[in-house]
């Protein structure tokens, strides 16, 4: 896997009283999808229909759910940024980019996470970019259960542009807590990986994944078994950790580990949801 693997190890940023609140109190959000006009630039034609993850089996009750409705970033549900406040700076060092609240949008009933070619410094180190993340870190947390997005991803020439993510990290030190990447875009093919101190074992879809497509993982006991656009492609039985996991949005930058870099492009997001 090559993914997020050479983060640095980031101790528990919960505390054990904020964790057990988050995961009894859960984010218990219900509600009907609805139908969202269709543009040449992506906005969504048709959100997921009913309150269910796409092709997953099982009764599922939803805990987590953003539409992005509205004009700006619900601060409640979302956190910009990497481990901080303002600017911070990227989860490793293959990225080329800060991370910025100034990149992150709601705009049209989606959430925009736009990458340009902007210098910043960060805690004395320089980079070419700025992009935008956003985190539940502070404010859900879930073991075990789905989670799904709804995202469009830039292309060129049938390949994702930068370095886009959709994933889970664990609570606790890092691989140890474990490590959930739905799907994140490497060499321009979107994959998926569970890692964990036990290896770093995925699965590469075959297919285009540019545009819009739906993302989701089944995390269980034992087993994380992914879904895009409803349709199973691969399950991982390596060092499935239970450590509680927060969500994360991110769009990098990376000629090494990301497609075609892409200065102005935007990863859009229709929604986001957990299940359990």
């Amino acid at each position: 896997m090559h993914g997020r693997a050479t983060r640095s190890i980031v101790g528990s940023a919960v505390s054990a009283l904020a964790i057990a609140i988050l995961i009894i109190g859960g984010w218990l959000v219900a509600g009907p999808s609805r139908a969202v006009a269709t543009t040449a630039q992506g906005t969504p034609a048709l959100r997921s229909s009913g309150p269910r993850p796409r092709g997953v089996p099982g009764t599922w009750r939803l805990r987590f759910s953003d539409e992005f409705r509205g004009s700006r970033l619900n601060t409640r549900k979302w956190q910009p940024g990497w481990f901080g406040s303002g600017i911070t700076p990227p989860v490793n060092a293959y990225e080329q980019q800060c991370y910025s609240p100034a990149q992150v949008r709601v705009v049209g009933s989606t959430l925009d996470l736009t990458a340009i070619a902007r210098a910043c410094t960060v805690r004395g180190r320089h980079y070419r970019y700025r992009s935008g993340m956003v985190t539940t870190r502070r404010s859900f947390v879930f073991t075990y259960g789905v989670m799904e997005a709804r995202i469009f991803l830039p292309g060129a020439r049938g390949r994702i542009v930068n370095w886009p993510a959709f994933w889970a990290d664990g609570i606790g030190a890092w691989p140890g807590s474990g490590e959930n990447d739905v799907m994140e875009g490497l060499s321009g093919q979107a994959a998926s990986h569970f890692i964990s101190s036990a290896g770093r074992p995925g699965v590469t879809p075959r297919g285009r994944y540019t545009g819009w497509h739906t993302y989701a993982a089944d995390w269980q006991p034992g087993v994380v078994t992914y879904y895009y656009d409803g349709h199973r492609v691969g399950a991982i039985t390596t060092g499935i950790t239970g450590s509680p996991m927060f969500v994360i949005l991110d769009y990098a930058i990376s000629p090494r580990m990301g497609g075609p870099t892409g200065s102005g492009r935007t990863m859009k997001v229709d929604y986001v949801r957990v299940w359990r």
